[in-house]
Parts: structure tokens; C-alpha cells; sequence
């Protein structure tokens, strides 16, 4: 199954006759495509597969940039690239599964702006194998800017209309950065490997990557994730809201089409270990708002729909999803505005080959998985002027519609209920959700998690001189400060009462948060010498009445102590919630008499290991 035959091989005789001799037909024949699995995030279910090309060295070229390279300058890139996606989809058209998948090939920039160009080549190669348009994505790189930005994206608007889909690949990793997504408003965007990889460790990776997410959401686009390699980098991924990956984590790429599968199970369980108890609270208050419209399939007949209109249509749309059932924008009466208006416009409608099927008349609208924190799908709705809400997925399937109401409402009792359980003076989380996050971190044995309590030194004697009013404005201080450390490196932070705090985080590296706690506990130290008066900022103490004894005495300036638990991941047993609270209370007190006020412990294969590791 790896190699295509010679009679599949050309699919249109008048542009091989072009190429000059035999010498790219002998490159062509040796070459052949490898395909990579990109599925769901949540489900592990195959989308698509990437086609990959190989053999080039074979043909005697370095690496494919060569290859096309040497294609480019010879005037033949796209006789070139029409060979190579028929060897492609001949090869994708042997897939039991095929109907089901899209097939991902890569567009050379530079073929779009080809004086040979001609329209309708793919389309016979598809029909010639049996496949729909819509099985087809192009990749469009950053590598090569746009020459012709107009004459181009009037080619890709071409494939869109015809069913085509578009993803712009590798993105952030080239120079025509956010104009490539601003001229092609792609179906996907796939995130580059370079920010994929350490991203659980890279809080500017994480920024980065949450940016584009939001961005292509609020496009209605879908976000691929290149490259994932560990089960970390995945964790990342859907965390931050990626719909869909792939990399070597899911399966490296293969040749042999009989090793690729329509479903990647250890994706689905990898998923299933990570469902979070906040966000499935809040896909519970969604589904109760979502208001199911019904959905028109873009290959529908476009005067039928136009029809629906004039019948009445309380919302003034149709959401439109594709043969699988997947979102792909809107219609509305403003698609149809300049046929209604027009004295042949609806003839034109009518008219077999121009309204034949919906997809020149989509609009993209902003698009969430029904698993989505509440506080993304506002602020994906919040980027959309005149938009009245947003279309609702599950598993890249359309869910129904979340009206700006409805939204509001799901946040507002999702506000109502994080109220109960909220440090009024800090607003972080309290104990009810500190439990929470242990019970789940003891529960789960197969990942790593770092437990970190934090807790004042002098604070009593403190409050005793300067008074309760300075003391909060401590642990204001100390909140902040704890709350800029957590929020980019995915780290929960919640106030347990008083002056004492936790932080937990999964799947993270010991070496590197103790080092940012060290970093935060230096950084508290000496901002909160301005909280006291210069006398005692110079002598270094301050003097106070000892609670037990009733005399004077010294106390050192305020510094914080740090207990904490490392819970090593492949434990072989279950700790209770209670044990790893009564241990984490006697860390507590070892840090405290330690030189730089941290104590650190681990659980591991053993029961307890490594004490003060610091």
C-alpha cells in the first residue's frame, strides 16, 4: 500500500507534458507520502490525517524545501504540487475510513500566484477517486510571504467556495504572522511545534499559545496543536482549550496505511484522567442554557434556504454545519441581501451551478466547546461586535446556541457559587476548593502534583504593633504576589485563612517551582520592609509583648514559610486527604527552623522519602 502506480500517478496529461524531459515524472514516480494522524483532544478520534512527503532524497534533494525550491525556480512548482496531491489522494481514497476524515496536504504559498494556474484540477482528481471537496484542507505556511495578496487570497475565497477548507500551518514559526490569518480567515490554525514543546514549564509559551486560541475562536476556527510529544505538552493543550493534535505522541507518521487507526484510544484515556471537577461544573450550567436551533448542512440548496427566510425566522439565521455535523458559521438574511433586493436575484439563486450548496454564503461566527471555562466564551463573545451569541460545540460537533443572555446568566451563577467558597479579603479560593484539588491530587495516582502551604513568620507579634488594618494590607501583598506566580504557570492558588496560603500544581517540575517560590519569598521579604518604620527597618526587628510570657521581645521583620509535597507520579498507593494535611502541618513546622524557611518532602514509590531536601 505505499507505493501509487504509474497510470495513478499523472492526472492531467497537458501539464506533464510541460515538465522538461522525463526528469521530474522519474522524481515524482519516486515519490510517496507518509500520513499523520491529527484527532480529537478529548475523544482521541481520528479528523484527519496530514500528508507527508517523502522519497525526496531518492530523487536527489537534501529536503522537501529543496525540492520545491528547485521546482519554483524551473517553472514548474505547479505541475509539481497537482501531481503530488493526486499521488496523495490516491494513496488517502484506499482508507476504509475515508468519508469520515479530512485529508490535511500541504499548498506551497507560491503555486496560488502561477501564471498556469488553472481552476478545477483538485476538483477532477476528487471525483476521479470518489472523495468530496470537503475532504480536502490545504496548508497555507508562513515560510513564503504573499506576493500578490490579492490575486491570492481571490484563489483561496475560490477553494472555500467550492468546499475546500483552509489551515494556516505552523503558526508564529514565519514572518507573515498575523496578516496570513488576516487575509486567509482560515477553517484552522495550527499552533507551531516551538511553542508546543516545554510549554508546561514556559509560562510565555502558554501565554502565547492562549492568545491564539482565543484569537482563532473568536475567528470560528479550529485550533490544531503540531507536535505534542508528552503526555505534559498534552495536559497543556487541552487545558488551554486546543481542539485538536497532533505528533508523536498520537502516532508518528506512516507510510504504511494498513498502521493508521480511526481511533487513538490512549488519547481518550489520557482525557478521561483530566477531567477537571470546575470545568465540568461549568459544562453543566451551559448545557442548561443552550438553546438548540436547528442547523442547515452547506451542501443544502441555496434558494431553499433564501426560502426559510421569507417564511420566518424568529432568529434571523441558520447555523450550518457539514456532512459531519460540524459548525461552520452562519447564514443569515444579510448573506442573501444582495439577491433579495436584486430583480434577477433570486433566478440567480435557482440557478443549478451558482446555488447549488450554501458555501459561498457562510459567515464565520465565534465558535466554543461546551467544555470551555464560561470566562473564555465571554471573552470570545466579547471580541465579536453585533454578534448575539455563540455557536456551542461537543467534540467539534454542533451543540446548539449560547444567546448573550444565556451567558450572562451561566456567569453570573457560576460567580454566585465561587462567592460561597471565596477569601473575602483576597478574593482566592478557599478551603472547600482546596480539599477539592487534594482529593483529586491523592486520587490520582498516575500524575505528579506539588502541594506548597505557605505561612507567615512573626505574624501575631506584627498585628500587635502596627495593628489588624496593616496586617491585611500584608496579606494583600502576599496574595498578589502569589496570585502573578500562579496564573501563568497554571498553578491554583487559594487562601486557606489568615496568614496562611496554598498553591498546587500538576504535572510540574520540582526544581523549577521551588525555585519561583524562593524567587516570591525573597521578593515578600523585602516589600514588606515598607510596611514598617524606618527605626525598625534599620535595627532589622521589631519589639513586642510574647503572647505566652507577657514580656518584651525581639521579632525578626516578616518573612513566609514554605512546606512542600511533592505526590510523585505512578504511586502505588492512595493517600487520604487527612494524612497528607497532618503531614503537611508537620513540614510546616520543620520549615519554619530552617535556614531559608523552606522544607521540602516527597511521596514516592516508598510512603515518605527525602526529607528536607532543601
Amino acid at each position: 500500500m505505499n507505493c501509487i502506480t504509474d497510470s495513478e500517478i499523472v492526472c492531467n496529461t497537458a501539464l506533464i507534458k510541460q515538465m522538461p524531459g522525463s526528469r521530474w515524472t522519474a522524481r515524482l514516480r519516486k515519490s510517496d507520502f507518509a500520513f499523520q494522524p491529527v484527532v480529537n483532544i478529548h475523544t482521541g478520534v481520528c479528523y484527519g490525517y496530514e500528508a507527508l512527503l517523502r522519497n525526496i532524497d531518492t530523487a536527489g534533494f537534501q529536503n522537501i524545501d529543496d525540492f520545491f525550491d528547485c521546482a519554483y525556480r524551473e517553472g514548474f512548482l505547479y505541475p509539481v504540487e497537482i501531481i503530488l496531491r493526486e499521488i496523495a489522494i490516491a494513496k488517502f481514497s484506499k482508507l476504509q475510513w475515508k468519508d469520515h476524515v479530512r485529508l490535511f496536504f500541504n499548498l506551497d504559498n507560491r503555486v496560488l500566484n502561477a501564471g498556469e494556474y488553472q481552476p478545477g484540477n483538485t476538483l477532477k482528481i476528487l471525483e476521479k477517486y470518489g472523495l468530496s471537496q470537503d475532504t480536502v484542507c490545504f496548508e497555507i505556511s508562513e515560510k513564503h510571504e504573499m506576493m500578490n495578496s490579492e490575486t491570492e487570497v481571490g484563489i483561496l475565497r475560490a477553494y472555500r467556495s467550492q468546499g475546500f477548507k483552509i489551515a494556516v500551518d505552523d503558526c508564529g514559526s514565519g514572518f507573515a504572522g498575523l496578516k496570513l490569518l488576516y487575509y486567509t480567515r482560515p477553517d484552522f490554525i495550527k499552533i507551531d511545534r516551538f511553542f508546543i514543546q516545554d510549554i508546561t514549564h514556559d509560562p510565555n509559551k502558554k501565554l502565547f499559545v492562549s492568545s491564539i486560541v482565543n484569537l482563532a475562536h473568536v475567528m470560528g476556527s479550529i485550533v490544531i496543536a503540531e507536535g505534542v510529544e508528552t503526555e505534559q505538552e498534552y495536559f497543556s493543550c487541552r487545558n488551554i482549550g486546543c481542539d485538536l493534535i497532533q505528533g508523536y505522541l498520537v502516532q508518528h507518521p506512516e507510510q504504511d496505511m494498513r498502521l493508521l487507526k480511526k481511533t487513538y484510544e490512549h488519547i481518550r484515556v489520557l482525557s478521561e484522567k483530566d477531567q477537571r471537577r470546575d470545568q465540568a461544573g461549568d459544562e453543566k450550567l451551559l448545557d442548561t442554557e443552550i438553546e438548540y436551533i436547528d442547523a442547515v448542512e452547506n451542501h443544502s440548496d441555496a434558494f431553499q434556504v433564501f426560502e426559510q427566510f421569507k417564511t420566518g425566522n424568529s432568529k434571523g439565521f441558520f447555523p450550518v454545519v457539514n456532512s459531519n455535523g460540524e459548525p461552520l458559521g452562519i447564514v443569515s438574511e444579510r448573506s442573501f441581501k444582495d439577491y433579495a433586493y436584486s430583480r434577477y436575484g433570486a433566478q440567480l439563486l435557482q440557478n443549478p451551478s451558482f446555488g447549488k450548496n450554501l458555501n459561498k454564503f457562510i459567515l464565520p461566527f465565534p465558535i466554543a466547546d461546551i467544555r470551555t471555562p464560561v470566562e473564555k466564551i465571554l471573552e470570545i463573545f466579547s471580541q465579536n461586535e453585533n454578534m448575539e451569541g455563540i455557536i456551542i460545540s461537543d467534540h467539534l460537533k454542533y451543540k446548539g446556541f449560547l444567546s448573550a443572555r444565556s451567558l450572562l446568566k451561566v456567569l453570573n451563577e457560576k460567580n454566585i457559587a465561587i462567592a460561597r467558597d471565596q477569601n473575602p479579603l483576597t478574593r482566592l479560593p478557599g478551603n472547600t476548593m482546596i480539599n477539592e484539588f487534594i482529593s483529586k491530587a491523592v486520587q490520582d495516582r498516575q500524575s505528579a502534583y506539588i502541594l506548597v502551604y505557605f505561612d507567615f513568620d512573626h505574624f501575631k507579634p506584627y498585628n500587635d504593633r502596627y495593628g489588624f488594618r496593616n496586617g491585611d494590607r500584608v496579606i494583600l501583598l502576599f496574595s498578589d504576589m502569589l496570585k502573578n506566580a500562579s496564573q501563568n504557570a497554571g498553578r491554583f492558588a487559594a487562601h486557606i485563612g489568615g496568614d496562611d496560603f496554598f498553591m498546587g500544581v500538576k504535572d510540574a517540575d520540582l526544581e523549577k517551582t521551588v525555585s519561583d517560590i524562593r524567587k516570591m519569598a525573597e521578593h515578600f521579604r523585602n516589600d514588606v520592609e515598607s510596611f514598617y518604620d524606618s527605626g525598625s527597618i534599620e535595627k532589622g526587628y521589631i519589639t513586642a509583648k510574647d503572647r505566652n510570657s507577657g514580656k518584651d521581645r525581639r521579632y525578626p521583620l516578616l518573612s513566609v514559610s514554605s512546606a512542600i509535597l511533592e505526590l510523585t507520579a505512578c504511586r502505588p498507593f492512595v493517600y487520604s486527604s487527612e494524612e497528607i494535611s497532618n503531614h503537611m502541618a508537620k513540614l510546616k513546622k520543620i520549615a519554619k527552623s530552617c535556614p531559608d524557611r523552606i522544607c521540602i518532602d516527597r511521596i514516592g514509590k516508598k510512603k515518605w522519602l527525602s526529607r528536607g531536601l532543601n
